[in-house]
């Protein structure tokens, strides 16, 4: 698994508990999610079909950074499957971890749209000398 983005715990990601809101840390999580299928299906219309359960395994406080990790389970026919992991940066302990979140290709009219696609590339693969 890759983990492609940092974030850092701010006081306004912080629950009552002093603990980072489980809320903000989801809201990254779908961002990351819709920047990778993005990259990956190389459409910008892409829309979040589902997530499977949630498991918070542990938490963060303020200053802490919080490592977002992805990588593709499944290339369905108009969508993309993700495993995502939240770890702690610190601590190197895990904080949440979702086993599937569906993304899906949208065409031009908002519907889903086959993307051909068979497997996770990486902007390396693109990149010439």
């Amino acid at each position: 698994m890759n983990f492609h983005t940092r974030k850092w715990v701010k006081p306004e990601d912080l629950n009552p508990n002093n603990n980072l809101f489980g809320g903000r840390l989801l809201q990254w999580i779908d961002e990351e999610a819709a920047l990778y299928t993005t990259i990956q299906l190389d459409n910008k219309k892409i829309a979040t079909k589902f997530m499977s359960e949630i498991n918070f395994v542990s938490s963060a406080k303020q200053g802490d950074i919080v490592e977002l990790g992805l990588e593709v389970v499944q290339f369905g026919r108009t969508s993309i499957t993700l495993r995502c992991v939240a770890r702690n940066k610190m601590t190197r302990k895990n904080i949440l971890t979702i086993e599937n979140i569906t993304m899906v290709n949208l065409g031009e009219d908002g519907k889903p749209k086959p993307h051909g696609k068979t497997k996770e590339h990486y902007i390396s693969d693109t990149l010439t000398d």
